[in-house]
């Protein structure tokens, strides 16, 4: 099992800048890939950004060039910097861990953040 923690959300005007943090424990060696995934209110959830083992990185066309995830192996965390953010990035903000290649398939979600973007 791995456990995952979302910290970091809260209230931004826009413009402004936020970095979350997602804390993993457990059975992190199982993991391959790592993402930030958001849902606002009445939409589907969306993938935001991914990052795998290796270090590719993935982001969704409308946070590129304001966002960058990454990943801390040492201290088991994946963060997510949020630049010049704008209203529509409203969301409750969800860490993902994916099982890697060999180890038996799992997805793993933390409880969310919720991070609101003000006029």
């Amino acid at each position: 099992q791995v456990r995952l923690e979302e910290s970091g959300g809260g209230l931004v005007r826009a413009g402004g800048s936020l970095r979350l943090s997602c804390a993993a424990s457990g059975r992190t060696f199982t993991i391959g890939e790592w993402a930030w995934y958001r849902q606002a209110l009445g939409k589907e959830r969306e993938l935001v950004a991914s990052i795998t083992d290796e270090g590719r990185t993935d982001y969704a066309d409308s946070v590129k060039g304001r966002c960058t995830i990454s990943r801390d192996s040492a201290n088991d965390t994946v963060d997510l910097q949020m630049n010049n953010l704008q209203l529509d990035d409203t969301a409750v903000y969800l860490c993902n861990a994916n099982s890697a290649p060999g180890f038996f398939r799992n997805a793993y979600w933390g409880q969310g953040t919720q991070v609101t973007v003000s006029s």
